[in-house]
């Protein structure tokens, strides 16, 4: 019993590895531990076994490993077959743009609460900061229609109060460039703190934009303000490994990485950004995420981003044509205003 306790305990491990291991780096390890197999190295076997991708793959090594210390190879390799196909597909992440803005109203609740009920990855949304210094959950640093409506139009979020900004409706008028969006009236601007209560409802992640702009600082709190703001929030909810801040403004994911080095960051790109995705990450503080239009998306620049190390994560992808060419262009992950859709033509995909 005592040899299987230390069989076990490095699997139990393995179940927490980041899913987005490399798949040809598996597959690779995977080789080599079935030619340790029948060389009666099993101890060596497993603990390159411990490096495959996925639950399911992992817990088919797992009783790989059993049968490896039982001699039975044959079993073992053959479980090990079926575990080299499923790596073979590489799981694409979902990301819910602004919770889902294709069908509810952009950075509420209800987008939230139906991109989690879908089974979005994760939530993608936007920052801002109020009077009072509270960071609430909003894309465009002004308020007005067809967005929000309220007392008066064209006034920053960063001139009232959370009191004062709770008095606009921001899921009362539907959204014309998306006919399917449903409106929920009395729709209230979230706290990021609201957002980050729904962490308890599963295991997704979120993915959070600072709306910070270099010629308009009267918009927000200075870049170094702005991350710690944001930082009280992620801690407060213990939400280190679950948070990736991104922005098109480097400065704040400069700012964060110096305050949480643990927390990853995304370098946003704009769809005229000439630059290649590994010096853009670069540029962002050596960010471990790039987040390029899809526009500017190539399979070549994707190749030596993951060459480099980075993740990239389109964004804003909506049709099925353009979530094709992501995948074909080897996207890790793909920002879409549909997110119930795109995992659904996943799964007809795969």
């Amino acid at each position: 019993m005592k040899r299987y306790y230390y069989i076990l305990k490095p699997m139990k491990r393995a179940f927490l590895l980041p899913r987005k291991t490399r798949t040809t780096d598996s597959l690779r390890r995977t080789g080599t531990a079935c030619s340790f197999i029948f060389r009666r190295r099993a101890s060596t076997a497993c603990a390159l076994l411990r490096t495959t991708r996925t639950t399911d793959s992992l817990r088919r090594t797992g009783t790989a490993c059993s049968f490896i210390f039982r001699r039975r190879a044959s079993t073992a390799c053959a479980l090990l077959c079926l575990v080299v196909t499923m790596m073979g597909e590489q799981k694409i992440l979902v990301h819910g743009h602004r919770g889902a803005r294709a069908v509810r109203p952009e950075n509420s609740m209800p987008a939230f609460e139906y991109a989690i009920a879908a089974g979005a990855d994760v939530l993608e949304l936007d920052m801002a900061v109020t009077k009072d210094n509270v960071v609430v959950v909003s894309h465009d640093p002004v308020l007005h229609p067809p967005v929000c409506t309220g007392p008066r139009d064209g006034v920053a979020i960063r001139e009232l109060t959370l009191e004062e900004l709770r008095r606009w409706d921001c899921g009362a008028v539907r959204n014309p460039a998306f006919p399917k969006q449903q409106t929920v009236p009395g729709t209230r601007i979230p706290t990021l703190d609201e957002v980050f209560g729904l962490a308890g409802k599963g295991t997704f992640e979120f993915n959070i934009e600072t709306k910070i702009f270099a010629s308009k600082p009267e918009y927000t709190p200075d870049p170094e303000e702005f991350a710690r703001l944001v930082l009280a929030e992620i801690r407060k909810h213990k939400l280190e490994k679950r948070v990736i801040v991104q922005s098109f403004d480097y400065r704040t994911l400069i700012a964060m990485k110096k305050l949480a080095p643990e927390v990853r960051t995304s370098a946003l790109m704009e769809h005229d950004d000439q630059r290649d995705f590994v010096t853009a990450a670069k540029a962002a503080g050596n960010a471990p995420i790039v987040s390029p239009n899809y526009r500017i998306v190539t399979k070549e620049k994707i190749a030596a981003a993951h060459k480099a190390g980075l993740h990239v994560v389109p964004w804003t992808v909506n049709t099925p044509a353009q979530w094709d060419a992501m995948v074909k262009a080897g996207a890790d992950a793909i920002i879409s205003d549909d997110p119930a859709g795109l995992i659904e033509w996943l799964k007809k995909k795969r």
